[in-house]
């Protein structure tokens, strides 16, 4: 720092130096002046140096203060993008999550979380912070839920309702909480309701497989017996005994052939699908076989005071299908009606074909060959009580059945073999008029020469 000469106005200003007494030489006095001057020019030379180191420091903490705030600014910013992708990522999962803050307060929680705890989204995102409730609002049996899951560590499972009635379950876990936010949790949520159904089905399966051996068994240990009672008991009907025995016989008959039809229906309602699938399969002429319905049910319709009508337009009508399955359905729907006329009445048996009857020859072999339309209708009317409209629906249903001990299995039966036979069975009914059940059958083979019904 360079000493500047005093103007003399500042001079005469500036207040006399203290001179020390006894300094009574004008030389010593300037020499101590000049020496105090100096001290000073010394001392404001440090204070500038030391004023610029300042200054520059300032300078340096400003530039480091900038560049942290613009760190700061950046890593706000990424935090923003960082908090708006996990936010997507956190709505995009397809189970729920439920954070539950140290006070109780439900902090977080996702559009599936909401969905599977019944709560409504709907709103503002800042409407709808305020609206989640907090863990102790939850129904009883979601906290109970959480509360397992918290305390056993693993997934707990729980069948509940989600508020609009409709049931599911749902499986809750507690993941860990770091250290950051004590008392805090974090519950991850999946409805496994598909996969409780698949349990249950599976689990159907293996009892209808239970059922099915069970009735193999049952094949085997009753059936043939009973085909021998059935014999023996007919040609006993055929011998020349009193009136008196001949009515014991033809209860015989009775209890057999509903026995039978008992079995019949067990094997074919538990039994494998394959199997009546693989039946075998011939011509069975349909004439013929409602004349055998109408014999075989003749001493049970005596027994019962029922008289059977049949109406019989199906001679020369060839269907290709499993006899013994149609004799079933038959038997099914006749001890049906014959059960809801305990007091009697009229059970009518008829069949015809629909469509129009074509001639033609077959350019082959010059024979000629009718066909009798393409489907054939067989009809089982009676006039019992009658089926009450909100029953009509149920009727085919396994299981359903309006008469005490009866195992509800009959006419299930009978639409499983209808259907396999391409065909359809309906019920129609009037209270107090009685009922009617119609067969429908596709005709898959035409009659030919002499069997042709005219």
């Amino acid at each position: 720092m360079t000493s500047l000469p005093i103007p003399s106005e500042l001079s005469d200003a500036m207040p006399p130096a203290i001179i020390p007494t006894g300094m009574a030489d004008p030389t010593e006095k300037e020499q101590f002046l000049l020496q105090a001057f100096s001290s000073f020019a010394e001392a404001a030379h440090s204070l500038e140096r030391s004023y610029g180191r300042l200054q520059g420091e300032v300078m340096r903490l400003s530039k480091e203060l900038d560049e942290s705030n613009s760190g700061l600014v950046r890593s706000l910013e990424e935090n923003r993008r960082m908090r708006q992708h996990l936010d997507r990522v956190l709505e995009g999962l397809p189970c729920g999550v439920l954070v539950v803050a140290e006070g109780g307060n439900i902090s977080d929680l996702n559009p599936e979380g909401r969905r599977l705890l019944g709560i409504d989204g709907s709103g503002s995102a800042e409407a709808g912070w305020k609206s989640i409730p907090s863990f102790s609002s939850l129904r009883r049996e979601l906290r109970e839920l959480l509360e397992r899951a918290r305390g056993e560590g693993g997934e707990a499972e729980r069948k509940i309702c989600d508020g609009s009635g409709r049931t599911l379950w749902l499986a809750a876990r507690c993941a860990a909480v770091p250290e950051s936010a004590p008392g805090a949790s974090v519950f991850i949520l999946r409805d496994v309701s598909e996969r409780k159904r698949l349990e249950e089905a599976q689990g159907q399966l293996k009892r209808e497989q239970a059922l099915a051996e069970m009735s193999t068994v049952l094949a085997h240990e009753v059936r043939n017996p009973l085909a021998s009672l059935e014999l023996f008991a007919g040609l006993l009907a055929e011998t020349q005994l009193s009136a008196e025995c001949q009515q014991w016989v033809e209860h015989i008959q009775v209890g057999l052939r509903t026995l039978a039809a008992t079995v019949n229906n067990v094997l074919q309602i538990h039994g494998p699908l394959s199997s009546l699938q693989s039946a075998q399969r011939g011509s069975v002429e349909l004439g013929p076989l409602l004349d055998w319905a109408r014999d075989f049910f003749a001493p049970l319709a005596r027994r019962s005071r029922v008289q059977m009508i049949l109406r019989n337009r199906l001679a020369g009508a060839v269907l290709a299908a499993d006899r013994h399955g149609l004799e079933q359905v038959l038997s099914n729907v006749v001890l049906n009606a014959l059960h809801a006329m305990p007091g009697g009445g009229l059970i009518e048996l008829a069949g015809h074909a629909t469509g129009h009857t074509d001639r033609h020859t077959d350019e082959h072999t010059d024979e000629r060959t009718d066909a009798l339309g393409r489907e054939v209708s067989i009809s089982i009317a009676d006039t019992g009580p009658g089926i009450r409209p909100e029953h009509l629906k149920a009727v085919f249903d396994a299981g359903f059945s309006t008469r005490s001990g009866s195992p509800g299995l009959g006419l299930a039966v009978c639409r499983r073999i209808v259907e396999q036979h391409g065909g359809t069975i309906e019920a129609t009914s009037r209270p107090g008029a009685g009922a009617v059940f119609t067969l429908t059958l596709p005709l898959v083979q035409t009659a030919r020469g002499s069997e042709a019904a005219e």
